[in-house]
Order: structure tokens, then sequence, then C-alpha cells
């Protein structure tokens, strides 16, 4: 091991949240589940432990109140989720307000640019809420505006992420005029089609394109809310992710000034006909050489990315404004994860994919300033899981940045747990 990764497990306190009557998780890394003064935990419920959902399924949404003894707060409920996003459940900017994916119980009007889906906005304190006409993907750091896409694309292309139909998935173009990316207001519900998967398919146009189902994904929004990133895929075997190929762009929050940052249009060996699909292990997509995955801002003007650059995959980190790139933690950070930053952007928290041989994945933090990586502890994930059931880290701060939230099943059940890792963080500073 190189002598730039510590352990540090033996100074990490880690506990399970809540009582675990019920399967409990929060879903994606990007964002944080604790609230303004990091007493209340956001998280989803369930009696399922694992399972191929339909659409139909229900999970609880709500938080625990870790200031009184974790006691558990519904605020709703959604049939519109999954393992790995939950609901895209999270807090509006610095207010006691949560958001959440929900399913449509009522006819579409003009306004539902989805119709199956809507979001709502519940207050936590008085239970007040409302709906609005389209699901969200990613909240703008404020929470005045939400940016969206087309769930049933996940579906066609990438099932882990998507949200099954109500009745039928729809038919579905390639790379239409009128699906893309979306912006919607908070306070008004009013949404505008911002980017086109038409603008994508001609922009830089290349021949794999042609006969590809395209869709985004990995949206971000940056600090100010000026900018967002994201990235674009297509593919002609949407069933096959190791034939996705991939883009990641730049883009001002009103649809002006795209830039691509990085293409990794490369060839597909998946093709040949010799190519035995089934040599392909569950987790070794996210380890590929052309993968492009989880971009995060650093600032405003900086990208963190798992991807290729000139030959070679890395962390890389982009200047949106210069397109100069460099490499975070070579010979250190050497695989895929989920990345965040801490508010001084010292710190970057981060996890692994699980090793084929222990079935384990490590948690750790990176300090930026002294090009060193501290192990804080590693987790046991059974193998059997799969792709669209399974229980990936995704590691999420909290505001103060001395707690750290995970989903994990090293216990047995799918449940939430944190890491207090304040007493490290004041040794190492």
């Amino acid at each position: 091991m190189s002598d730039k990764i510590i352990d540090v497990s033996g100074e990490v306190p880690i506990r399970r949240v809540g009582d675990g009557e019920k399967h409990s998780f929060f879903g994606y890394y990007n964002k944080t589940n604790f609230g303004p003064a990091d007493t209340r935990l956001l998280g989803n419920r369930t009696p399922l432990f694992t399972g191929d959902l339909t659409g139909r399924e229900t999970a609880e949404v709500g938080f625990f109140d870790l200031a009184n003894g974790d006691r558990w707060h519904k605020l709703g409920e959604t049939t519109a989720w999954n393992w790995q996003m939950g609901c895209q459940l999270q807090w509006l900017g610095q207010s006691n307000r949560a958001i959440y994916n929900t399913r449509a119980t009522g006819p579409a009007t003009a306004a539902n640019i989805y119709p199956d889906f809507r979001s709502r906005v519940v207050d936590a304190d008085t239970g007040e809420d409302r709906e609005l006409p389209a699901p969200i993907y990613v909240m703008a750091p404020d929470g005045s505006f939400a940016l969206t896409i087309n769930y049933a694309r996940f579906i066609r292309t990438h099932r882990t992420i998507g949200y099954p139909a109500t009745q039928s998935e729809p038919e579905l173009k390639l790379a239409p005029e009128d699906d893309g990316i979306w912006r919607m207001d908070i306070e008004t519900g009013e949404t505008n089609l911002i980017c086109s998967l038409k603008r994508l398919f001609d922009f830089e146009h290349v021949a794999s394109m042609d006969n590809a189902m395209h869709w985004i994904t990995h949206m971000e929004v940056n600090p100010s809310g000026t900018r967002f990133l994201f990235i674009h895929r297509w593919t002609e075997r949407p069933d096959d992710e190791f034939c996705y190929l991939h883009r990641l762009y730049t883009i001002n929050g009103d649809g002006t000034d795209l830039r691509l940052l990085e293409d990794t249009d490369h060839p597909l060996p998946q093709l040949a006909e010799d190519f035995d699909p089934s040599q392909n292990g569950t987790f070794d997509y996210e380890k590929s050489e052309w993968q492009i995955s989880h971009p995060l801002w650093k600032s405003d003007d900086e990208v963190i990315v798992w991807g290729p650059h000139q030959g070679e995959i890395h962390y890389q980190l982009y200047n949106d404004r210069t397109g100069s790139v460099a490499q975070v933690g070579p010979g250190i950070l050497t695989e895929n994860g989920h990345m965040t930053y801490g508010t001084d952007g010292r710190w970057m928290l981060s996890d692994t994919y699980p090793d084929a041989a222990t079935d384990k994945r490590a948690l750790f933090l990176y300090d930026c300033d002294r090009d060193l990586r501290y192990d804080l502890v590693s987790f046991y994930t059974p193998s059997d899981l799969g792709k669209h059931n399974r229980c990936d880290l995704h590691p999420r701060w909290s505001r103060d940045n001395r707690q750290v939230c995970i989903d994990s099943v090293h216990e047995g059940p799918r449940q939430m747990y944190l890491l207090d890792i304040g007493p490290l963080i004041d040794r190492l500073s």
C-alpha cells in the first residue's frame, strides 16, 4: 500500500440511524440529507430489502430527528423511487422544506411535461405541502429552481435510476427536439426546455450518434446557481452499458454557452461477433477505462469527474473557463467512486465499488492540500444484490462537515449510518 494511504478506521465511531424497524436509505451522494442545523436527517423507509421495482411499491418519505433519539417523522409516501436515487428527496436550500418525486394521481395537463410524474414540497415543521407539475432531478443550491429530465428514458437506457410508467412505457424518439433538460421554478412551477437532445445530437456530431438512443444524466448545479454540468450518453444497444458513449458538458442556467469538456466516443469491442457479455462482472462497467462518471462541482469554475483524458482514466479536475485538466490524487485515487467536497474544498469524501475478491468497498477522505488519503472504514456488501438492487455507500457530508451519512447493508438490512469524523478532521487540520 502506498505511504500516502493511511488507515484511520480506529478513530472513527459509527452508528446505525433509527431503530431498524424497516429498511431505510437515502439514495444518491450528490446532496446532503442533513437539515439546516444537522439535527434532521432525510431518508426513505420501506419493508423491502431488495426487489425489481414495478412502480407500485410504496416508500415512506421523512426524516430522523437526531436530537430526539432518531425519532422518525413521516412527511409523505411515494411510488416514484428506486434503490440508487430514492425519490430524489432533498432540502430546499437552507429551509426546513423538503422536496421529493411522486407519481401522478390525476389527469395530465399541458404543464405536466412528463405525465406520469410530479414532485411535492412539504414543510417539515407544519406539514403543509403542495404539488409541482414535474419531477425533479437536481436542485439549485438555494432551492429556487430544479432541473429535470425524462425518467422514462432511464427505464429504456439505465433502469437502475428510472421510474416505471404507471401503465405502459411511452414510445421514445432517439434524439427529439421536445425532450432534454427542463428548468422548473419552485415557487411558480413554470417549466422551460433549456437544452434539447436534438441540440446535443447536432453539436459536434459524430457518426456513432446516428442510430443511437440519446439521454442525459448526472446533472449538477454549481454553487452560485449560474451554470450546471451534465453527461450526454448515447448507444445503439441500451441493454449493454459497455456500449454507452459519453460526453461531459457545462451550460448556463438559461441554456446558453454550451461547452464540451470531454468526449469519449471510442471503438466498441462489445459489438464484435465473438464478444461474450457474460464475462462482464457486476461492477466492471463502473471501472471501465472509457467511463465518464459522477461529475461534481468543486467551485463555480472547477469540475471533478472520474473519466478518461488523453488516454488515461483518473479523477480529473477540469477548469470550466480555461479548459485545463489536472489529475487528482494520481497513484492514490485509482478507481471510480462517489465523491463530494467539503465546504472549504480541502477535503474530498469518496468511496469505492466492491472489491471482486472480498466484496468490500472503502470509504475515505482525501486531503487535497497534502495529497493524502485517509481510509475511514471498509464495508461488506453481498455480491448477489446485482446492479438494480445494490446499496452503494453514497457518502454525504453534514453541513458542518463533522459527520458523514452513508447507506449500507454490512449488518444485513439496508440502513443509514453516521460516522463522527469531527475529531479526526481536527487532528489532521
